[in-house]
C-alpha cells in the first residue's frame, strides 16, 4: 500500500530511490564509442599552441588510436556472429577472450591519455611542467598501443576461422538450437500442478465457440521456464481433436520464413511440392485451410514480424484458433481482446507438491521425511516458483540417498550445478534468455549482477549507473534517463527483471532479479570478467574483473586479493569498514571509474579516493561523511555525486569546478525532531554552483541570494529541491525556475511554517510531472497554479505542507484533473471537505494528515472515480464516515487513524457484526480498512 509516513513529505521526491557469448561485442561496443571521443578531441588539440616534441609525440598515439578504432569496428561485426560458437568451437572461444582482454588494455590507455589531455589545472609554469612531463607519457602510451596491436595481430594468425566461413555454416545448422525445444518443457500427467484455472481459461478460448467463424489468438507469456510451453502441450493434447487440422510450430528466434511455412506445411500434411513459382507456399497454405477449422500452436516466439510475415497464410473465413507462446510482452500483445496468460512462478503449496512429485517420484506416497523438510523449503527458496527449476532440482535429489548429508551437498553445490550446465534443462532455457540480447541491453543487464541476492533495486539507481558506466547515450528526442527507463522496461518485458513495486502511475519503482536468472548471469558474468560478487562463501580472485561486489562480509578477508589492477568499479553491500582498509585496498586501483559505499557507517573518505582521476560515480548515500575536501575539485570526470542522508553541512567551493557533473544529491536528515513536516534539509552551496551546466539533478539546495543569482544558469535540470526559503528570497527562486524548461520534478521548502512564500510568479514548464511545496501558501498562488493547470499536461503529484488551506482555497486544487496522488500534510485548517461531481478523475491516492478542524468530508456521486487509497490521520474533529464514501466503487484501501475517539470507537465496537452496521455496510466494498 503507499502510505508515506505522517508529517514528511512522501519519500518518493527523495530520489531513493547474458550469456558468455553475448559481452565480447558489448566491451568492444563501448571501447568504440571511447575511442570515438578520444579521437574527437584531435583537431581541438593540434588547434592549441604545442611544444614540437609534443605535438610529434601525440601526432604518433593519435595514429595508434585510430587504427586500434578501425581494427575493433572490424572485428565488432565478426564477434557479434562468432560468440554464438565460441562453446562449441574452441578456437573461437580462445580468440574471442584474448579480444576482449585487448580491449580492456586499450581502454586502459584511453582513459589515461584523456585524463592527461585534459588536465590543464594550475599557473604557466606548472602547466608548461606537465606538458613537458606529457611528452614522456605520450610515448610510453604509443609503445603499449604498438604492443596490443602487435599481439592482437598474432592472436588473429592463429585463429582459424576470422573470415567467417566456417562459422556461417554452423549458423544455418544451430537455428533451432535456440529454443529450449518442446520435449524439454513436457511433463507427465501426474505432475501437472496450479494449472488447472489457466487450463480452463485457455480451453475456453480455444473449443468455447467453435461455431463462430474467423481468427482468434492467445498469448501465453513470462519468463523462460515459468510453464509455458508445458501449460499449451497440454491444452493442445486435450482439444486437438476439435480440429480438422493441427500444427505445432517451434519458432527460434534466428527463424526463416521460408522454412517456417515449411514446417506448417509439413505438419498441416500439405506436400511442399505443391508449391511452386506460380504458387507461393502462403498460397497453398491458405486454400488448403479453406472452410475447415484449424489450431496453431507458435512456441517460443521472439518478434511480433512472425506474426505479421506468415498470417496471410491463414484464411480468415474459416474458423482459425492460435496458440503463442513468448517470453515478450510485445509478442502477448497480438492476443485477440483480452485472451492473454502471464504465468508468473508458482504459489508456494503448487511449488511444495511439484518439488515432491520429483524428488520422490519413486515412491508411493510421494512425501518428504519429516527431517528433510526444512532443506527441501531451503532448496524452493533457490528456485524461487520456477516450475522447471524445481522439477529439475527434484530429479537431482532423487538420485540421491534421502538423508540430511546427501541434501545438504547437494543444497551447498546448488549454485555452481545451476551454471555449470549440471541441470541441464534450466541451463537451456534460460540461457536462450541471455542470449537473444541486443547489444543496447547486454551490458545494462549484466551490471544489474552487482546487487545482492534477493536485493530491490530503485528505477533511478540503476539508471545513475548505467549513465556514469557509458551504457546509456541519447536517442533522437529522449534524453538518457529515458532512454535507461526504455532498457529497464524491456528486460522487464523480456522477463529478465521482475517487478517488485510500481507507483500508483504505473511506473517500475522497485526490481529484483530472480534468483536463477542472477545465478546464470553471475556465472556469465563471472566468465566475461565483467563482474564478480564476493560474499566470503568461495574461493575468490579479482585479477582480471572490471566490476566487484562486496556483499554482507569483511572485506579485510580481501587483503591477500587486493591485486585487482583492472578493477573499474567497487560496491560495497556492507556496513562496517576502517579507512585504512579502504584505503589501502584503493591504493593500485587508479583506473576505478565507480565507488558506491551505500550504507558503509564511515565518517570521512581516505585520500586516496581524490587519487581517483576516472572516477565518475561516487556514492556515499547512507554514509556519516561529516565533510568532503576540497581535494574533490581533482575528480575532474565525476558525473555522480550521490551524498543523500549524510552528515553533510555544506561543499566546498571546489564543487563547482566539477563541470561533468551530472547528479548532485547532497541531502540531511535531521533526526528526532517529530514535528517537522519535512525531514530533510539542504545544504550550504559554494559561489560558482552555475558551472554546472549539465546537472540533471540537484537536489537539495539551501537557499541563500548567491546560491539563487546562480540557478537560472542550470536549464537542463530535471529534478529540483531547495529547501530554508525566505520570502524575499521568493522573486529569484521564481525567475530562476521558470528557465529551467526540462524540469519534471521540483521541491521547495520554507525556512519553517511560519514563513509565507509569494509563489504567484511560478511558471513551471510543461514537463513538470511532481510538484512538493512546504510553506504557507498566499492564496494568489494556488488560483494561478491551478489556471496554467492546463500547460501543466503531465502533473500527476502534488503535495502541499503548513500551506493554510481553507474550503476556498483547497476548492481550486479540484481543478487539476490530472493528479493521480494528491498528499495535505498538516496543510488543511478548514471544517469540511467537498468533493464535486467531477473533481479529481485520475487520481488514486488522497492523503490527508494533520488536519486538526477537519469535521466533515462530502463526496458527490462521479467524484474521485478511479481512487484507491484513501487517508487520513489526525482528524480528531471527524466523527462520521465521509458522506458519500459508498460512491466510490474503485476504493481499496482505507486508512483512518487518530480521528475522533466517538467514530473510531464506534468502528471497532462494531467490526464483529459489520453486516448489520450502517458505517460498515457504506465501506463493505473496501477490501481492506485500517481503523487505528
Amino acid at each position: 500500500m503507499h502510505t508515506p509516513d505522517p508529517f514528511v513529505v512522501p519519500r518518493e521526491f527523495s530520489d531513493e530511490n547474458t550469456d558468455q557469448s553475448t559481452m565480447a561485442e558489448g566491451v568492444v561496443a563501448l571501447l568504440i564509442a571511447k575511442l570515438g571521443f578520444a579521437l574527437a578531441k584531435e583537431a581541438a588539440t593540434f588547434g592549441a599552441s604545442l611544444l614540437c616534441k609534443e605535438a610529434s609525440a601525440l601526432k604518433g598515439l593519435f595514429g595508434e588510436i585510430r587504427e586500434a578504432k578501425e581494427e575493433l569496428e572490424s572485428m565488432q561485426a565478426y564477434l557479434q556472429g562468432a560468440e554464438r560458437f565460441k562453446d562449441t568451437d574452441e578456437t573461437t572461444g580462445i580468440y574471442v577472450n584474448k579480444v576482449r582482454g585487448f580491449s580492456f588494455e586499450i581502454e586502459d590507455v584511453v582513459d589515461e591519455f584523456t585524463y592527461k589531455l585534459e588536465d590543464t589545472h594550475g599557473g604557466f609554469a606548472a602547466k608548461m611542467k606537465k606538458r613537458v612531463k606529457h611528452i614522456k607519457a605520450w610515448r610510453r602510451l604509443t609503445i603499449k598501443l604498438q604492443d596490443i596491436k602487435g599481439r592482437l595481430q598474432s592472436a588473429d594468425r592463429r585463429k582459424v576461422r576470422y573470415d567467417m566461413k566456417g562459422v556461417e555454416g554452423e549458423g544455418l545448422k544451430s537455428g533451432h538450437s535456440e529454443s529450449a525445444g518442446h520435449s524439454l518443457n513436457l511433463a507427465r500427467e501426474e505432475d501437472l500442478v496450479g494449472i488447472k484455472e489457466n487450463k480452463d481459461k485457455l480451453m475456453h478460448w480455444l473449443v468455447g465457440d467453435l461455431e463462430e467463424q474467423g481468427s482468434k489468438s492467445a498469448t501465453v507469456w513470462g519468463m523462460g521456464g515459468v510453464g509455458k510451453t508445458t501449460l499449451v502441450d497440454h491444452v493442445y493434447k486435450a482439444v486437438k481433436m476439435d480440429f480438422a487440422k493441427c500444427a505445432w510450430i517451434t519458432v527460434s528466434s534466428s527463424y526463416h520464413v521460408e522454412d517456417l511455412l515449411k514446417q506448417i506445411a509439413s505438419q498441416l500434411g500439405i506436400p511442399i511440392a505443391n508449391a511452386n513459382e506460380n504458387r507461393s507456399l502462403v498460397e497453398v497454405i491458405h486454400n488448403h485451410l479453406k472452410g475447415s477449422n484449424y489450431l496453431v500452436i507458435l512456441d517460443d516466439v521472439w518478434n511480433v514480424d512472425v506474426w505479421f510475415k506468415i498470417r496471410n497464410a491463414f484464411p480468415t473465413e474459416s474458423t482459425g484458433r492460435f496458440v503463442i507462446t513468448t517470453r515478450m510482452q510485445e509478442v502477448a500483445l497480438l492476443a485477440t481482446k483480452t485472451c492473454t496468460i502471464k504465468l508468473e512462478p508458482l504459489e508456494r503449496d503448487y511449488a511444495w507438491q511439484l518439488f515432491c512429485n520429483e524428488a520422490f517420484w519413486n515412491n508411493e506416497n510421494k512425501t518428504c521425511p519429516e527431517e528433510l523438510e526444512d532443506l527441501g523449503k531451503m532448496f524452493l527458496d533457490k528456485c524461487g516458483g520456477l516450475p522447471i527449476a524445481i522439477a529439475c532440482v527434484g530429479r537431482l535429489l532423487s538420485c540421491r540417498d534421502p538423508t540430511y548429508y546427501q541434501w545438504e551437498s547437494v543444497y551447498k553445490e546448488l549454485e555452481s550445478q545451476l551454471s555449470n550446465n549440471v541441470i541441464l534443462d534450466v541451463n537451456i532455457v534460460l540461457k536462450v534468455s541471455l542470449e537473444n540480447l541486443p547489444t543496447h541491453l547486454k551490458n545494462c543487464f549484466l551490471h544489474c549482477t552487482i546487487f545482492p541476492e534477493d536485493y530491490l533495486f530503485g528505477r533511478k539507481q540503476v539508471i545513475r549507473h548505467w549513465i556514469a558506466a557509458g551504457f546509456i547515450k541519447e536517442t533522437g528526442s529522449k534524453t538518457l534517463e529515458e532512454v535507461a527507463e526504455g532498457y529497464l522496461n524491456e528486460l522487464v518485458n523480456r522477463s529478465l527483471l521482475q517487478v517488485a513495486a510500481r507507483n500508483l502511475r504505473g511506473r517500475v519503482r522497485r526490481f529484483r532479479m530472480h534468483d536463477i536468472i542472477r545465478v546464470l548471469a553471475l556465472a556469465k558474468s563471472e566468465e566475461e570478467s565483467f563482474c564478480q560478487a564476493y560474499n566470503g562463501s568461495r574461493d575468490f580472485s579479482a585479477k582480471n574483473t572490471r566490476r566487484l561486489s562486496m556483499q554482507g562480509t569483511n572485506m579485510e578477508q580481501l587483503t591477500p586479493l587486493l591485486c585487482a589492477p583492472s578493477l573499474r568499479s567497487l560496491h560495497v553491500f556492507q556496513s562496517h569498514m576502517r579507512i585504512d582498509f579502504l584505503e589501502a585496498f584503493l591504493k593500485p586501483l587508479s583506473l576505478l571509474s565507480t565507488l558506491d559505499l551505500q550504507g558503509v557507517q564511515i565518517k570521512r573518505l581516505p585520500k586516496m579516493v581524490f587519487n581517483l582521476f576516472n572516477l565518475r560515480f561516487l556514492g556515499l548515500r547512507d554514509t556519516q561523511i561529516e565533510y568532503l575536501p576540497k581535494e574533490i575539485g581533482r575528480l575532474q570526470n565525476l558525473e555522480v555525486l550521490d551524498a543523500f542522508n549524510t552528515m553533510l553541512a555544506s561543499v566546498p567551493v571546489e564543487i563547482a569546478a566539477l563541470r561533468k557533473l551530472k547528479y548532485l544529491y547532497v541531502v540531511t536528515i535531521p533526526a528526532g525532531d517529530n514535528e517537522r513536516v519535512l525531514a530533510y534539509d539542504g545544504i550550504q552551496m559554494p559561489k560558482g554552483i552555475g558551472n554546472l551546466t549539465d546537472l540533471l539533478a540537484l537536489q537539495h539546495v539551501e537557499a541563500s541570494s548567491q546560491v539563487l543569482s546562480q540557478l537560472g544558469c542550470l536549464t537542463n535540470l530535471r529534478t529540483f529541491g531547495i529547501s530554508k526559503v525566505r520570502s524575499g528570497h521568493c522573486a529569484d527562486l521564481c525567475g530562476a525556475i521558470t528557465k529551467m524548461v526540462n524540469l519534471v520534478r521540483v521541491g521547495i521548502i520554507a525556512l519553517d511554517q511560519r514563513e509565507v512564500l509569494q509563489l504567484e510568479a511560478l511558471c513551471l514548464p510543461p514537463t513538470i510531472s511532481k510538484v512538493d511545496i512546504v510553506a504557507q501558501l498566499d492564496k494568489r498562488f494556488l488560483t494561478q497554479f491551478v489556471s496554467s493547470s492546463s500547460k501543466l499536461v503531465n502533473l500527476t503529484d502534488l503535495t502541499l505542507c503548513w500551506s493554510k488551506l481553507y474550503e476556498d482555497s483547497f476548492g481550486c486544487l479540484l481543478g487539476l484533473h490530472g493528479l493521480v496522488t494528491l498528499h495535505l500534510c498538516k496543510a488543511y485548517d478548514g471544517k469540511g471537505l467537498h468533493f464535486h461531481a467531477t473533481s479529481l478523475p485520475k487520481l488514486k491516492l488522497l492523503g490527508i494528515w494533520d488536519a486538526p478542524h477537519l469535521s466533515r468530508v462530502t463526496i458527490e456521486q462521479g467524484a474521485m472515480q478511479n481512487i484507491d487509497e484513501l487517508l487520513l490521520r489526525d482528524c480528531p474533529e471527524l466523527k462520521d464516515l465521509p458522506d458519500g464514501i459508498e460512491h466510490l466503487r474503485t476504493l481499496d484501501y482505507l486508512k483512518l487513524e487518530d480521528i475522533s475517539e466517538e467514530l473510531t470507537g464506534k468502528l471497532q465496537q462494531n467490526e464483529e457484526s459489520k453486516e448489520c452496521d450502517e458505517d460498515w455496510m457504506k465501506i463493505s466494498h473496501v477490501r481492506w480498512v485500517d481503523v487505528l
